[in-house]
């Protein structure tokens, strides 16, 4: 029982392997935010031939992306946990690492590129949250982070064959 009076938390999975799920999530969430982040701002920022087409990709992806954000750390809250919620946490915590500013001419390829790599990172991140979820039987864990999976492979794929 905590001091307040609230109980402790006892949904069948220790508090150890909790605070390992909370930190894989942790390390999710800032790759997601990131990417997140940078998605939107290549939605602000395009230019060219392909503005409309990208432009409207781009809207789609970080819509579902800022509404996946608030999955991710409410999970980690259900799990015991605060969710990073700071820039600074987020540099921190995240892969995904920043890269040069685009200039004003900016090539698509290049911000396409990025957000290529960007979902394979969260993929990446999401994994091994995802096979730590597995291994203590959290299953609202491992079906959430299949989930982000799906999303962030398709979209990977789908802005890859832009390049291709």
């Amino acid at each position: 029982m905590h001091a307040d009076g609230a109980p402790d938390i006892d949904i069948g999975i220790s508090a150890g392997d909790r605070r390992k799920i909370a930190d894989g999530l942790a390390h999710v969430l800032a790759d997601a935010f990131t990417l997140y982040l940078k998605t939107h701002n290549f939605h602000w920022n395009i230019t060219g031939a392909m503005f409309n087409s990208l432009h409207l990709m781009f809207e789609g992806q970080y819509t579902e992306q800022w509404n996946a954000l608030d999955e991710i750390a409410e999970r980690t809250r259900a799990l015991g946990f605060n969710a990073p919620a700071s820039y600074g946490e987020f540099i921190r915590l995240t892969s995904i690492k920043e890269e040069a500013g685009l200039t004003d001419t900016a090539d698509w390829r290049e911000m396409v590129r990025q957000l290529v790599a960007g979902n394979e990172a969260v993929c990446r991140t999401a994994r091994k949250a995802l096979k730590i979820a597995d291994d203590a039987g959290d299953d609202p864990t491992t079906d959430l982070l299949t989930q982000r999976l799906n999303v962030h492979e398709k979209n990977a794929w789908m802005l890859r064959s832009l390049l291709q």
